[in-house]
Order: C-alpha cells, then sequence, then structure tokens
C-alpha cells in the first residue's frame, strides 16, 4: 500500500513538472515567434521602402553580423571562405602549397616550406619575398587574406611571383596545389639526458596521435619529466583536448564537461585507457595569456587532478564550446552552446563576455575551488599558473627587431657567411656588423617612455613655443633621450646576441636548434626543467594549504 501511494506521489510530481517544462518550453517559442516577427516587418519595410536600392545579399549579411554582435566574440555567421579554419582542425589538412609566411620588412615573405610540399619540390626557399598572389599584388594585403588565395582546392593551381636575394627580376613558381596535412606540433625532443620537450601548436583532429608518437619516442629515450609547451596555443577541437588527457590521467577520472540548454549540449567525458606516461613521471604545463580554451582544458585539468605543475602567466580565460549549424551549402552559424567545467568544477571561461542588459542568468559562480589532492586554486576564469614566472622590462631594440624581421633577414642575407652553427658562434665580429646592420635599417627605436614624451613635447610646443622655460626642459629631456640610446645597444647586447643565434641555429638544425637554443635563456622552459629535477619542490606544489594556525603533529 505503501509503496503504491509513493507511486502515485511520484507520477503526480512527474506530471506538474512536465507539465511546467512544457509551459516553460510553449512560452520560449511564443517569445521567438513574436520577436522573429518583429524582425522580420522590420526588413520587409526596409528593402521595400527605403530611399536607395539595397544589395540584399550584402545587407543580409551586415545584418546578421550586426544580430551577433553583442554576443560573444565565438558565435560568428560564416560563408564558404571563412569556413576553412575550422575545416582545417576537423579534417587535420587543408588544400595549399605548404608554405609558412610572415611579414618581414613590411614584405610578405616566406618563413618556411615544409617538407616534401608542391613548395618545397618547386624550389621556394626560406626567405623568398612573395609580392604576386597570381595576378593580385601582397602590397598592403593582410596575412589572413594572403593565405586565403594561397590556398584552395586540392589540385588547382597557383602562381607565386617571389624576390630572391642577389636575383635581379622576379622568380615565378607554378603551384598545383595538394592536401597539406596539419602540423600540431611543432618541436618534440630531449632538452637534455632526463628532460623531454613537446610543443603543440593547436588542437586538431590529429594532435592526440601525434602527441602519443612523440611521448612513446621521448619514453623510449629514458625521459624521467616532460615540460609540456601550451604557450600561445589558441586551442581547437574538445576531443583533442579530451584525447590527449587520456595519455596522462589514470581511467574513470572524470576529465571535463560541459553544460548548455539542450540536452546534447550536455557530456561527460572520463579517461577510458591506462595512460601512455607512468605516474612517477613528472609533469610541468608552459601557458600563458595565449593560452585558450582546449589549452586551458589541459593544463586546467592536469592542475585540478595534481598531476603536472603549471608554469608561466595566467591564462586567456575562454570556457565555451561552440557548435557549427550549416545553413547551406556555402553558408553557416558557429554558436555558443556549451560552457565546460574542469574536475574542480571550476569554469574557465572569464566573466564579461556578455553585455548585462541581455544576459536573464546573473547567478554568481564560486571564485574559490579545491583539486584533487585539496589544493586551492582560483576559479575568476583562466588557469592561475601553480609558478608565476614574470618577463623581463622592455628591450626597444630587441622589440623593434623582432617587429621588423630583422633578425630573420640578418641571417638570410649573411647565411652564405657560415658552414656551421659553430662558424657563427666563433665570428667575434658578428655583433658589430649587427650593429651596422640595424642602425642602416631606418628602424623605428623609441627608448622606455620615449613615445609618450613626444605627444607632450608638441603640445608644449602648441601650448607655448617661445617660452625659455619650456624650450629649457625639452633641451634637457631631449639630450637625456639621445644619450640613452647612444648606450642602449651596449645595453641589449646580450639578448640581442642571444635572439641572432637562435635565428641562425634555426637556419642550420631547424626546429630541434632554434628550440636548443632559445631554452637556453627561457625563463618559463628554465623555471620548469628546475622544478622537474627538485623532488622537494613538486612535492611541495602538490601539498594542500594549511589554514593559518594550523598545527601539525610530528
Amino acid at each position: 500500500m505503501k509503496n503504491r501511494k509513493r507511486n502515485i506521489k511520484f507520477l503526480i510530481l512527474m506530471s506538474v513538472s512536465l507539465v511546467f517544462l512544457g509551459a516553460e518550453k510553449k512560452d520560449i517559442y511564443k517569445q521567438v515567434r513574436k520577436n522573429q516577427s518583429l524582425i522580420n516587418d522590420v526588413y520587409r519595410h526596409l528593402v521595400t521602402n527605403y530611399v536607395d536600392d539595397i544589395d540584399l545579399d550584402a545587407f543580409t549579411k551586415m545584418s546578421i553580423n550586426n544580430l551577433l554582435l553583442d554576443l560573444d566574440p565565438y558565435t560568428v555567421y560564416m560563408e564558404n571562405e571563412e569556413r576553412s579554419g575550422i575545416e582545417m582542425l576537423t579534417k587535420g589538412k587543408y588544400g595549399g602549397v605548404g608554405i609558412q609566411i610572415g611579414r618581414r620588412e613590411k614584405v610578405l615573405t616566406v618563413i618556411s616550406p615544409m617538407e616534401n610540399s608542391p613548395a618545397k619540390r618547386a624550389g621556394i626557399i626560406s626567405g623568398d619575398k612573395i609580392i604576386k598572389i597570381d595576378d593580385q599584388e601582397t602590397e598592403g594585403l593582410s596575412m589572413d587574406d594572403a593565405a586565403k588565395l594561397i590556398r584552395g582546392k586540392k589540385g588547382s593551381q597557383v602562381v607565386l611571383s617571389v624576390e630572391r636575394f642577389r636575383e635581379a627580376d622576379l622568380i615565378e613558381f607554378e603551384l598545383t596545389r595538394e592536401d597539406i596535412k596539419v602540423k600540431d606540433i611543432s618541436y618534440s625532443g630531449m632538452l637534455d639526458k632526463q628532460t623531454g620537450y613537446i610543443r603543440l601548436t593547436r588542437f586538431s583532429r590529429n594532435s592526440d596521435k601525434e602527441m602519443k608518437q612523440a611521448l612513446r619516442e621521448l619514453l623510449e629515450n629514458n625521459m624521467t619529466g616532460l615540460v609540456l609547451d601550451l604557450r600561445d596555443n589558441p586551442g581547437g577541437l574538445l576531443n583533442a583536448a579530451v584525447n590527449i588527457l587520456d595519455l596522462f590521467i589514470d581511467k574513470g577520472e572524470m576529465l571535463v564537461w560541459t553544460e548548455g540548454k539542450t540536452q546534447k549540449s550536455k557530456r561527460q567525458y572520463e579517461s577510458k585507457t591506462v595512460p601512455l606516461v607512468p605516474n612517477d613521471l613528472n609533469i610541468t604545463v608552459l601557458v600563458n595569456q595565449g593560452s585558450a580554451s582546449a589549452s586551458e582544458i589541459v593544463a586546467g585539468t592536469l592542475q585540478d587532478l595534481d598531476r603536472a605543475v603549471v608554469v608561466g602567466r595566467s591564462t586567456f580565460g575562454k570556457g565555451l564550446v561552440q557548435t557549427v549549424f550549416n545553413l547551406d551549402k556555402n553558408r553557416a552559424l558557429k554558436i555558443t552552446t556549451a560552457k565546460y567545467y574542469i574536475p574542480s568544477g571550476r569554469l574557465i571561461q572569464k566573466p564579461g563576455y556578455l553585455p548585462d542588459d541581455i544576459l536573464a542568468d546573473t547567478t554568481k559562480q564560486d571564485s574559490l575551488f579545491y583539486t584533487k589532492g585539496g589544493r586551492e586554486v582560483s576559479g575568476a576564469g583562466g588557469i592561475t599558473p601553480d609558478h608565476e614566472v614574470e618577463l623581463g622590462s622592455g628591450s626597444p631594440i630587441l622589440s623593434a627587431s623582432w617587429r621588423q624581421g630583422l633578425f630573420f633577414n640578418y641571417v638570410q642575407k649573411h647565411k652564405i657567411d657560415y658552414n656551421s652553427f659553430d662558424e657563427v658562434e666563433a665570428d667575434t665580429t658578428i655583433m658589430s656588423q649587427f650593429e651596422e646592420y640595424i642602425y642602416s635599417s631606418d628602424l623605428d627605436i623609441f627608448m622606455k617612455g620615449e613615445s609618450n614624451y613626444l605627444d607632450m613635447k608638441d603640445m608644449l610646443w602648441e601650448l607655448d613655443s617661445t617660452d625659455i622655460q619650456i624650450q629649457g626642459a625639452i633641451e634637457i629631456i631631449d639630450t637625456y633621450f639621445e644619450q640613452k640610446s647612444l648606450t642602449q645597444f651596449e645595453t641589449e647586447s646580450d639578448k640581442l646576441y642571444h635572439w641572432l643565434l637562435v635565428e641562425f641555429a634555426d637556419y642550420f638544425h631547424g626546429d630541434e636548434g632554434r628550440v636548443k637554443q632559445s631554452a637556453t635563456q627561457d625563463k618559463d622552459i628554465q623555471k620548469a626543467m628546475m622544478i622537474l629535477h627538485d623532488p622537494v619542490a613538486i612535492e611541495n606544489v602538490f601539498l594542500p594549504q594549511l589554514e593559518p594556525g594550523t598545527i601539525i603533529d610530528d
């Protein structure tokens, strides 16, 4: 009898819940119809009554973009050419010729051709300046627009007209596009006899396979500690992040879950296999403000499960999941459909991505969470490192040289002077030559505070250019900056020499040379290696914080 009453009570509650749920859905649909009708009316009146003829396709696209403008920046309308980035992630390849491009001395330049690519086989080399893509001049062309022109359907052709050092005329390369496989790990190898290193640049369809292969090779080299570099990794596919975590985390652990409005958007991801990496192998993860999305899932989950020490600077704070809805063959809508949460319960997304006046849910999130071992971690958005590494202050000549690509250009012009990297290191005149090269490059170099001073100087002259006190003050400050600039190269000499060696190491030894030379002065890598080589430092990170006044018995 009791069971029967309980069952009747349960059925009544279920019925009431379903009625409310049904009513809630009915209200939503009613609101949608009402507001959609309003939008349709406005659109119809505009296109039929507006004084000028309107290009309806362009106007519709603009209207859709404006409709999405106040939502998060990841909810976007995409047409054919704008979908290539997503296809690159989901298919792990794209139609192209296999070159990495950059802007050097304001000219579109080949940074490096990929091995066994159409560009490499045709003879395109590092340092070639791309002047035309088919009939399109590249001057003033953005990097994205240039990449779109170079990429295309497999089997189609593109002509690159390049300017080469010491060649009088442009060289034309007629290239047939092929499927270019996306390489997500830019480098993996041993930094020393104990420490393995992996630089992961994105999370695409191939990421977990590349990661598995890299880890196996490092384990075969008797790696006892790993530096996983996720700096400036913008993320990518959620599944790729989950599959990579599976290589490090014990079977059955909750890795990440998503929550959204629809049932489809609510998913949980657990580790499914015995990890490839042994539990006694120490791991550090490098992050910075450019680490986002899937990078934050990996770094945050390893931190929450006390499996890795996170080193660097706080991450970007993107904890939103997008789904692509195809509208037709050429158009699609990418919509943020869920938020993802990591094992401690943290939402990585930073607040403020929606205007308050259109946000209906104003529930406040918790700001403090705890790892598996009881350590306190912040839930204020992004991943806060266990060890924060501060970067040095800005260096005017170094910053300007990077902006103009002077290290790369210098190496391209002087690589024929050396037969090996050892010869570069042995050259005692290289810095005096580089100094001459910098000052002959018409480089805009401003000392710290100088650009602000020049703005103020203009204002003072406008105020009263005849005032003797103003003239005297300006003369003193001008002299100060002149004196600073005279000694600035010497002040920055060590840093400039280091990055010049990095560029030469890249030329002679490729990615391995670049990474190993960079690592000698990379503060993040140096900190990570120090932690990995010190068992006490690792142990101290994973100890839970104690409340003030807590007494520990001997």
